[in-house]
Formats: structure tokens, sequence, C-alpha cells
């Protein structure tokens, strides 16, 4: 409930939004006791519990360092509660470096992932979403880690999205099977051969918004580059230039809550830091579908 640039008042007018919608999910909020309570009813509450602290890691601060140094920070009694079995699922759109030190380090990844890996919504023309990762976890990569992360983005996207044999594409310079630098060249058979995917081979910059693919696999570094363009894309076109249109309004992170770090052992969903109350009722609503689905235990029968 500290983390985020609105904290805490967008984070409790998530809770409030998440809780009017799912009558089962218990919340565990870590933050300021006061500050929660004078914003949330009676009935509210009851659906809560609240473990105090007002101590919290700044954006800017190293994420290392700031773990070792503030052990009573809120992200760092979250990710304490989720190691120990006190909690099934951590949120929060606090400094995404802790965020991703935490899940690798303190939850840890599944038994045979190399690597976690961060997908990011990408909306397309027809008014679907695909997905791609890696968005800047993993900015160098090997060609077995980008086979694992099509296979960990894959299930995500059936199990949690609803799509029953999700396409996964690698994102290339060509179509043509022997395109592209070493690293897509040599990832190109490894996903031809991944049993546990439906591949249907390599997709261009120009098809990330067409309904060609349903997930989109990359190095972080690429994925990342992608994913700033289109921020900036939203930010120009919209805010800048006061133009209004269905799809670009769709580049708007805000719309789509937070995503989750891929590969660890249990749920853990990183927010935006300005991430605003609908964007934390979505976080929560991943993490509530992520434990009701176990696709965490699923996953790991196909690494």
């Amino acid at each position: 409930m500290l983390g985020g640039d609105y904290a805490p008042k967008e984070c409790t007018l998530g809770v409030r939004d998440f809780i009017s919608k799912n009558n089962q999910a218990h919340l565990v909020l870590i933050g300021n006791e006061s500050d929660i309570q004078k914003d949330l009813s009676d009935s509210e509450l009851s659906r809560c519990t609240i473990v105090h602290t007002s101590d919290a890691i700044d954006m800017h601060e190293h994420p290392v360092k700031a773990m070792k140094e503030k052990p009573n920070a809120s992200m760092n009694i979250g990710f304490s509660m989720l190691a120990k079995g006190d909690v099934d699922a951590f949120v929060s759109a606090g400094n995404t470096g802790v965020m991703l030190v935490g899940a690798a380090h303190i939850i840890k990844t599944i038994d045979g992932v190399l690597r976690p890996t961060i997908p990011s919504i990408v909306p397309k023309v027809n008014g679907q979403f695909g997905i791609m990762c890696d968005v800047g976890i993993n900015a160098d990569c090997k060609p077995e880690n980008l086979n694992q992360f099509a296979t960990l983005a894959y299930q995500y996207t059936k199990e949690i999205m609803g799509i029953a044999n999700p396409r996964v594409a690698l994102l290339n310079i060509g179509e043509e099977e022997g395109k592209g630098n070493i690293l897509a060249q040599a990832t190109y058979p490894l996903l031809k051969e991944n049993q546990h995917i439906n591949f249907i081979g390599n997709i261009e910059g120009r098809d990330l918004f067409t309904d060609n693919y349903d997930v989109v696999i990359c190095d972080g570094f690429t994925g990342n580059i992608v994913l700033k363009l289109c921020e900036s894309i939203y930010d120009v076109v919209v805010k800048e230039r006061n133009l209004s249109d269905e799809f670009l309004l769709r580049f708007n992170h805000q719309l789509y809550g937070g995503v989750p770090v891929l590969g660890i052992n249990k749920p853990v969903v990183v927010g935006h830091g300005i991430s605003d109350a609908s964007s934390f009722s979505g976080m929560l609503q991943v993490a509530e579908k992520m434990i009701s689905t176990n696709i965490l235990g699923n996953v790991s029968r196909f690494l």
C-alpha cells in the first residue's frame, strides 16, 4: 500500500473496486494502518488484514541495498510473507528493481527455469490483445532463454487470457526461417521443436498490432525498446497533440493493471509506478486468477 506514485490513496481505491467485484479473496494490506482505515468502510475492512508499517523503499533507491537496509519496508514484508506462505500472492507498484530482485532471490524460480521473465500486453487493431515477452528484465538472452519464455508466455496466455491454443511467434527482421541475427537464427529451431507451444514462425515489427499472433517472443533489450516506443506514441499523439483515436487510446498502460513475473514459484504481480485505482484493481484480479488456475504449478510440467 506504499508502492507507486499515488500511494496510498489510489491503492485504497483499487482495493475498494476489487472487493466490489470479488466476494471471496481476503486481502492483506501492508502499509500505514491509519491511512488505510480512513478510506475503507467497516464492511471493506472486514475483508482485509492490515500489516502496519510506514517504512517504504523509494523508486530511486538501489534494489539490493534498500532491501538490506530496510527490513521493515512494505515490499520486504510482502516478500517475506509470500515466502513463508502467509499470503498466496504479492502485488505492488513499488520499485520495479526490488520486485524483480525479490521475485528471483526470495521466491526463486521454478525448478528448471533459467531466468524469470516479464510479459507486456500489446493492443491489436481488431480490439484484441497480444503478449510480448520479454520486455526488459533480460536484456541479454540465449536461445534456450527465449524458448523457455515462449513456454511460460504460452501457458499464461492460455490460462489467464483464455486463448485455447495461443499462436507463438518470434520477433524478427523477416518472416523466413533463416532471417535475423545469431540469437534469432539459433532460437527458431528450438521453438519449432518445442512440443508445448503452437509456434507459427517469425513475424516482423509491422505485424505487432495485427491479429497474426497471440504471443511474440524477443530478448528484453528489443522488447523494452518496443514497449517504450508504444508508450511514447500514446504520450505524443494523445497527450501532447490531443488527438483521440480508439486504437491509440488503448496504448494507455493504466488500462491493464500489472504484469506477472513468469517463471517463479509464487504469484508476483508488478505494477507501473504511476498506477491508478483501476490499475491496482486489475493487478489484484490478475493475482487472484493466477492463484485460482494454479498456473505456476501447471507450467512446471512443461519445462
